[in-house]
């Protein structure tokens, strides 16, 4: 498949597989695999196992995914409504028990969001994760504070076929993966 990953050195097939996929079939995703999915992430390191991280989903079809689909930017909306569903990633950004401010806490929620991610792909299920929202609209939709922090939203659901797609969405769907090589952003010491 064109989605594969053509990497330099053995990386693991679960990576090599996952992707960002906008083509998403008219089939549900049960509360119980969402549940699996964010139970992965629970399980990410974080900083002083603070575990900064909070998950807001909505399923398709319900009211919560409605109010998330409408906060999508015109770039997202034409395919991410089609999702089964929709996850906003959100960081706390102090410390629970001292109210000091935790510098990881984006990047151990990022790592939060890989590992939902790789284990969505390992249960067939695609992700996409977004920055294109209204974040002021989800923030007051979900009623944070200033201490929480939306990271991105993600769209999940199984793939369909890109035909279903408009342009310029159809051409992204089918035009092969690539990443910049080791050599660009890595350097021994």
């Amino acid at each position: 498949m064109i989605k594969i990953a053509k990497t330099e050195g053995p990386v693991i097939d679960l990576i090599k597989g996952r992707w960002s996929a906008r083509s998403f079939a008219e089939r549900a995703v049960s509360e119980q695999d969402i549940h699996t999915m964010l139970e992965a992430a629970t399980w990410a390191a974080s900083a002083n196992n603070e575990q900064p991280w909070e998950y807001y989903y909505a399923l398709k079809g319900t009211e919560g995914f409605a109010r998330l689909a409408e906060s999508l930017m015109p770039g997202n909306k034409p395919w991410a409504a089609n999702a089964a569903a929709l996850i906003v990633s959100v960081a706390r950004k102090t410390f629970a028990a001292n109210g000091n401010e935790n510098k990881m806490a984006f990047h151990d929620a990022g790592m939060a969001n890989a590992q939902l991610m790789l284990q969505a792909k390992a249960m067939d299920v695609y992700t996409h994760p977004m920055g294109g929202f209204d974040r002021n609209m989800v923030t007051e939709q979900l009623q944070l504070n200033d201490d929480k922090q939306i990271v991105c939203m993600i769209a999940v659901g199984y793939l369909d076929h890109a035909n279903k797609l408009e342009e310029p969405f159809k051409t992204r769907e089918i035009t092969e993966r690539s990443r910049k090589p080791i050599a660009e952003i890595a350097r021994e010491i």
